[in-house]
């Protein structure tokens, strides 16, 4: 998968929990830098008293979250000068925790979840295209020139990049607040798409409408490609909860 991972989407894991106090809040917020791609198999976690400080609970929690993991199979244990919380690398594992999440799911629900985000892209994208320098669009532009969608974990982190560097472009604190919580807790599922290589195409040629409008200083075609891209990924979920509903595989391609 790509290295590029670029802060913002760090920070989106780590972000502070919206319901302090909760081992599977933490638990939930690191499986889904997992599977995003964004916390990289054998990496190092944070130390415990460091995602205690970062997610805003107690230390006790964190290790309850971080029992959870181990019990998944997602990170393990090492003692030692040279040890701590490492993520583990099962691909199986990860689609296993998708598919049971799409299960427990409703349409509705998949419906919900991707309006909301795409209110908040689409206001963020918006807003870029108002305010951003003639710098700030070339660097976006080279930002995506760079960004490897040729496999899943590299384009569902990419992706989630653009994401926040479109959210960065608006200039506004609180939409950049609310896109790093809101990636953190949606992402995962509205990426699930990315596995296909005909949809990883297809955002991004999205992306690069969005580039290409915040480019020219077009607030409206902006808000429209971003709202479209985020259509296109909702599809997608909703065509894998069919899916696995049918006993069918999460990763099977558009023609399956």
């Amino acid at each position: 998968m790509s290295s590029r991972v670029g802060p913002g989407a760090r920070e989106a894991v780590f972000a502070q929990l919206s319901d302090a106090g909760r081992a599977e809040q933490v638990a939930r917020r690191i499986t889904d830098g997992i599977v995003l791609g964004v916390l990289a198999p054998g990496e190092r976690l944070p130390s415990e008293p460091e995602l205690a400080r970062r997610f805003g609970v107690a230390l006790i929690t964190v290790r309850e979250g971080l029992g959870i993991l181990r019990d998944g199979g997602l990170v393990e244990t090492r003692r030692g000068r040279e040890g701590g919380s490492f993520v583990v690398h099962d691909d199986a594992e990860h689609r296993g925790i998708l598919t049971a999440r799409l299960r427990n799911l409703s349409q509705v629900e998949i419906g919900d979840i991707a309006v909301y985000f795409s209110a908040i892209v689409a206001a963020a994208t918006e807003r870029a295209a108002e305010r951003a320098t003639p710098g700030d669009a070339e660097r976006l532009d080279a930002w995506l020139g760079e960004a490897d969608f040729s496999g899943p974990a590299a384009a569902r982190t990419n992706q989630g990049g653009f994401f926040l560097e479109l959210a960065v472009l608006s200039q506004s604190p609180r939409l950049v607040r609310e896109q790093i919580r809101l990636q953190a807790d949606a992402a995962p599922l509205l990426l699930i798409g990315l596995d296909d290589p005909v949809v990883r195409t297809d955002t991004l040629a999205h992306d690069r409408r969005i580039v290409r409008a915040v480019a020219t200083c077009r607030p409206a075609p902006a808000r429209e490609a971003a709202g479209s891209l985020i259509t296109l990924l909702a599809e997608r979920v909703l065509a894998a909860k069919a899916r696995v509903e049918r006993g069918g595989a999460l990763d099977e391609p558009l023609s399956a």
